[in-house]
């Protein structure tokens, strides 16, 4: 059964594959996004929303859904061998400032997450299609042909491009060959939701800390009347999570008998691993989330991880099918794989930590410090000594319109386009405006004022320049006054239209 054509076939549901497909949906990309399993994934494997990710939660128009049904991190109690207890944060509270409006992780259960991003797609008229599977693929020059099985029969279908966001054991990565080279982590846990009796939701229940042969987590999930169960289990043999199973293992390693598990709505065993995909892109196909990299659930790194790189796709396959230069797609792997090797690195020393009972987060985790400083698409002219530089993340400020209302930065990046700032620029110089790009200027004579001084503190720009940022909010190119050439230049790079024509 011939299937027609769309531009990308996305194959895998879950954060990533659904943080892509509204990503290309805002931009008016077609796609179809496809999902083996017959229904969403009702688990809770990925609860931690960091920082980073809650600034592109905001872009896409779900962040305010997210916090109303999430919460934040509970303090932890640990429990003494006598029955006391001493608590402590998991994370360390932080005020919010100007630059970085978030600072604390939020807790929201990953099928909550999916939920609200399945919500905001059908907003922007996309769907999953459940209960069809990718059986093969073949690609040529001019795209991808995909065998699908579907409740009707086998369908053919004709993509422009192909990412496979399915998951660890991805199929789209192992049809193409590529290498998943790592380490199994000796770690073997139990994660289960559960409703239960003998705890309060108003910490997160700990005991043993350190031995990872009686360690056991109870953490309420927000949003639910459930807790979330973690435990460290032997590497072989079967696990018992049912109610009763996981009643007995609660109750021998904490020696409480108050503590009854009344249902389990999801349970699994997994055995935990640090790897990272060779490749991130073969041609046409590419690998995304999961499929590309497997994360130890510690520091809460794998889901962030996974959203952020279908966050740095979304917009460069949208701007070369729009026709931009083809090599832009390259850039995804240059910038997204370093990336992924660095949280792999800090799950797996957080993860070494809570072997011996240590179980704090600090800004390490929060992602706000990831850039790409060596990308091919971030330039200076000329190059910066100070303030922020090319390929950082792009922070936040407080500023006031001309008309006297206030404005943040974030508003103005907010949404799939481009945005080039001026700072003290006059108003009849700079370039012309351009499709796909929004122009402001941040100054006494410009559209916005940066009365509290807020933007020249995170920025530490010179008088006359003009700074490009790209939209998934990194830093593109900063240009002084007389170096226009230099950002005419990375606009047609980028595909922002014909070089530049500027004001006479």
């Amino acid at each position: 059964m011939e299937g027609g054509t769309t531009q990308v076939l996305i194959v895998g549901a879950g954060a990533a594959g659904l943080t892509l497909g509204i990503d290309l949906a805002r931009r008016g990309v077609s796609f179809r996004l496809v999902e083996k399993l017959p229904e969403p994934f009702h688990g809770s494997r990925g609860k931690g929303i960091q920082p980073r990710s809650q600034e592109i939660f905001e872009d896409l128009g779900v962040l305010d859904r997210l916090v109303a049904i999430g919460g934040e991190y509970p303090p932890q109690r640990e429990y003494r061998a006598d029955g006391s207890y001493q608590e402590s944060f998991v994370v360390e509270p932080v005020a919010p400032t100007p630059d970085e409006p978030y600072h604390i992780p939020l807790l929201v259960p990953q099928f909550l997450t999916e939920r609200v991003l399945r919500e905001r797609l059908a907003e922007l008229g996309g769907a999953v299609e459940y209960g069809v599977e990718l059986l093969g693929f073949e690609q040529d020059a001019d795209g991808v042909t995909a065998r699908l099985a579907t409740a009707e029969g086998e369908e053919t279908v004709r993509a422009r491009l192909l990412v496979g966001t399915d998951g660890g054991r991805s199929f789209v990565r192992r049809s193409l060959v590529i290498a998943f080279p790592g380490r199994t982590l000796a770690v073997r846990a139990v994660v289960a939701d559960v409703t239960l009796t003998g705890v309060g939701r108003d910490a997160w229940h700990r005991w043993n800390e350190g031995d990872m042969a009686r360690q056991m987590s109870l953490c309420p999930l927000p949003g639910t009347a459930m807790f979330q169960v973690q435990a460290p289990v032997p590497l072989e043999g079967d696990v018992d999570v049912s109610a009763e199973g996981l009643t007995r293992m609660i109750q021998e390693r904490t020696g409480r008998s108050d503590i009854v598990v009344q249902s389990v709505s999801w349970g699994s065993a997994y055995s935990m691993n640090a790897r990272l995909a060779d490749r991130y892109r073969n041609g046409r196909i590419f690998l995304a989330g999961d499929a590309a990299h497997t994360h130890p659930p510690t520091g809460g790194q794998g889901l962030n991880t996974s959203v952020q790189d279908a966050y740095n796709l979304g917009w460069k396959i949208a701007a070369v099918l729009g026709g931009a230069p083809p090599d832009l797609l390259d850039t995804y792997e240059e910038e997204r794989r370093p990336v992924a090797a660095q949280m792999l690195g800090l799950a797996t020393r957080l993860l070494d930590a809570a072997k011996e009972g240590i179980i704090r987060r600090g800004r390490e985790v929060h992602q706000l410090d990831i850039g790409y400083p060596g990308s091919r698409l971030a330039v200076e002219a000329p190059e910066r000594s100070g303030g922020i530089l090319a390929g950082d993340r792009a922070p936040d400020a407080s500023l006031t319109g001309a008309a006297g209302q206030p404005v943040r930065l974030f508003q103005l990046l907010t949404g799939p386009h481009w945005t080039l700032v001026g700072y003290e620029t006059a108003r009849d110089a700079g370039p012309a405006a351009a499709k796909g790009v929004r122009v402001v200027r941040i100054g006494a004579d410009g559209d916005l004022r940066d009365d509290a001084g807020h933007f020249a503190a995170a920025y530490g720009l010179k008088r006359g320049s003009w700074m490009l940022i790209r939209p998934d909010g990194y830093v593109g190119a900063i240009v002084e006054a007389g170096e226009m050439d230099a950002l005419d230049s990375y606009r047609n790079d980028v595909g922002l239209g014909a070089r530049a024509v500027r004001r006479q």
